[in-house]
């Protein structure tokens, strides 16, 4: 059985034909609108079509993930800060140009779901899943589900306050871990430093001059130099997530967390810290097992993946 997986970017759409052992037959990938709902509707209708047209045999369904809330009869997205969608009714939208169902779902549920099913939570029944990029995004499969709410919001693991009245975030509230741990959050960082005149800074200043701005590549390049100031950035990001883990445990219990996104390219760098201050902050340590934590399996290709997988899994069921 063949499906879709669509994943919409701030930057690119991506669009895959997968099958169910969530295999990539055909991929495709345009530049992203992010900026015009409804040029975005055409160009990811185009992308659909694309995708099917290239298909061997049937297409069962379309998943479309996207970054914001989804509602629970994932249709309509209300809020996605980056792409100006406001109860926007987004699959009725791309359903009239279409003859194949589809479904709407949240970006970081969908690549949670690759991980759970085909990557590194497969095996498990609970499972949490955090992706570290342009904010701290979640995922939560609790008894082999994917855990959407009562609204369908759930899973925004990114607003666990780790720091009370901290620094503002884009939610409304003060002290969210995104704003500590995201890999937005780490280039800010590394740009206060760099502008900083002290020496844990040189690198950082030196990289500047080279390339004009400071950018991810530019920090991460400094990580895998050794640089002592970056490092410690990274140490610093880790340990605040790590924290929010633990209180996530409280609530979730989870046999494993998968750590996605940019950040998780770091590796051990990102994990150890992670690992230390989540053991340090876990509850009842030494008498609750510990969940492991892991890095993502899959990068860029998760959330069509998962959209693909979840789209079969929720059409069935009508």
């Amino acid at each position: 059985m063949l499906s879709v997986g669509i994943d919409i970017g701030g930057t690119k759409i991506l669009g895959a034909l997968v099958d169910e052992h969530g295999q990539i037959l055909y991929e495709t990938k345009v530049p992203s609108p992010a900026q015009d709902p409804d040029l975005m509707v055409s160009t990811v209708v185009n992308v659909i079509k694309d995708v099917i047209a290239n298909a061997t045999s049937e297409v069962v369904g379309v998943g479309v993930a996207a970054a914001g809330f989804i509602d629970a009869s994932q249709s309509t997205i209300l809020y996605s800060p980056n792409l100006k969608w406001r109860n926007e009714p987004f699959r009725d939208r791309l359903q009239v140009h279409l003859d194949v169902p589809l479904v709407i779902e949240n970006d970081a549920n969908a690549a949670g779901w690759a991980e759970y099913k085909f990557g590194a939570g497969r095996g498990t029944k609970d499972m949490v899943m955090l992706t570290l990029g342009t904010g701290v995004g979640g995922a939560v499969v609790a008894d082999y589900k994917l855990r959407r709410g009562g609204f369908g919001i759930a899973g925004e693991l990114g607003h666990v306050r780790v720091v009370q009245d901290g620094k503002q975030c884009g939610c409304g509230r003060k002290g969210c871990v995104e704003q500590y741990s995201s890999g937005t959050a780490v280039v800010k960082a590394a740009k206060k430093l760099a502008a900083s005149s002290g020496p844990a800074g040189q690198r950082l200043r030196e990289l500047k001059a080279e390339f004009g701005e400071l950018t991810g590549a530019q920090v991460y390049q400094a990580l895998l130099e050794g640089d002592a100031g970056v490092y410690s950035i990274f140490r610093e990001a880790g340990r605040y997530l790590g924290q929010a883990m633990a209180t996530i445990t409280a609530v979730l219990d989870p046999q494993v967390y998968v750590i996605g996104g940019g950040l998780s390219e770091a590796g051990e760098m990102i994990l150890e810290p992670i690992r230390e201050s989540f053991l340090q902050d876990h509850p009842a340590r030494g008498f609750w097992p510990e969940a492991k934590i892991v890095t993502a399996e899959f990068t860029n290709q998760a959330g069509v993946i998962g959209a693909a997988d979840l789209a079969r899994e929720s059409l069935a069921k009508l």
